[in-house]
């Protein structure tokens, strides 16, 4: 049995985590985000989440957050971030996943498997891993920790993808990807999750979920009635005649 702890950094309303325009707060991306990841782990066999670390209506201070998941105690503490640079738009950039350089080497190999999947599945700017010794819930944790910044919601670009659902299941599956390969985690037998939020043959692993998603999002594709998707069924003459015209006037 793995136990993580899957932890939406910050609060609803600590100050000065939101974007310049106060558009978004930074708990907005975060909160959604670690729902939909611990959502989809807890479809592997030996895998108990939970996100006890983080509270809708109040912030949760950082010593609580560490400390939860030390009592626990859990193997794998995950926080997941919007990151900032400054008070005002600017163009800073990119994905970044920070680690406790003092940690065992296992944290900095998991910290690299799910950054790659990050960058893979966002095609951001690769920033690397930061190995940092001034983060609370990295070094005071008794476990394995990581935490992702998944884009800059000062930058006007990456804030905009940091408000679509459709971005924030995309990096949730990264995530959650990472950490499988990472552990080698099996599914439980049944039916996958459906990690694209509308259709039950689109599991959290499918390569095009995030593509899916997004282009029913901005209605320019639909699915069956039996709330199927069928990715792997080619598509006729009639209906992409019907998907360019729906882009046409769009």
């Amino acid at each position: 049995m793995i136990k993580i702890a899957i932890d939406a950094g910050h609060g609803p309303n600590t100050q000065g985590k939101r974007c310049p325009d106060d558009s978004m707060r930074e708990y907005h991306f975060n909160s959604v985000t670690a729902r939909y990841i611990a959502a989809a782990l807890v479809e592997y066999d030996g895998v108990e989440v939970r996100t006890s670390t983080f509270n809708d209506n109040e912030d949760v201070p950082i010593n609580t957050r560490y400390k939860t998941a030390n009592t626990w105690p859990a193997d794998l503490f995950v926080s997941v971030h919007a990151n900032a640079h400054g008070d005002s738009w600017n163009s800073a950039n990119g994905i970044e996943t920070l680690v406790d350089y003092r940690k065992p080497a296992q944290a900095v190999a998991l910290a690299n498997a799910v950054q790659r999947e990050l960058i893979r599945a966002t095609g951001l700017r690769d920033r690397g891993l930061q190995y940092r010794d001034d983060v609370g819930v990295l070094n005071y944790s008794n476990m394995t920790a990581i935490l992702v910044e998944c884009g800059f919601m000062t930058n006007r670009e990456e804030a905009e993808l940091l408000k679509s659902d459709a971005y924030r299941r995309k990096c949730a599956g990264a995530i959650v990807k990472g950490i499988v390969e990472f552990y080698g985690l099996k599914k439980k037998k049944g039916e996958e999750p459906d990690m694209s939020g509308q259709f039950k043959d689109v599991p959290a692993g499918h390569w095009a979920a995030g593509a899916i998603s997004t282009a029913v999002d901005a209605g320019i594709i639909k699915g069956y009635a039996d709330g199927t998707f069928k990715p792997e069924q080619p598509v006729t003459r009639a209906e992409l005649a019907v998907i360019i015209s729906r882009l046409l006037t769009k």
